[in-house]
């Protein structure tokens, strides 16, 4: 993807997210595959907001990664790339807690990203 249609995409991330984020412990982003979504790619930018503050976190995506569901995600991507501090079902239950099954019947994305250089 050049510079010219590369994207940038503004998401809210709860503030233990973000914070791994920051500091580079986390480099898989986990979505729900919604329409908005789909057509994120390597090379775009999203611009992670703490919702109701002004902190923003820029990062780019390298990779993005469909699956079925969560269990699958989590599976594939290893854990601790997504949460270093949660194990494995903690997360599933965390991910779950954010989107209930009826939207992660949509489809997973797990979404690599590394802060700039």
């Amino acid at each position: 993807m050049t510079d010219a249609t590369a994207r940038v995409r503004e998401l809210n991330l709860y503030r233990q997210y973000f914070d791994l984020v920051t500091t580079g412990a986390k480099t898989i982003e986990v979505r729900v595959k919604y329409p908005h979504l789909v057509d994120l790619a390597a090379g775009d930018t999203i611009r992670f907001r703490i919702k109701g503050t002004d902190e923003t976190c820029e990062v780019q995506i390298t990779r993005v990664t469909e699956y079925a569901d969560f269990e699958t995600l989590l599976d594939g991507e290893g854990p601790s790339n997504i949460n270093p501090t949660a194990s494995r079902d903690e997360q599933l239950s965390n991910i779950r807690a954010i989107y209930p099954r009826d939207k992660e019947a949509l489809g997973a994305l797990a979404i690599e990203i590394g802060l700039p250089d």
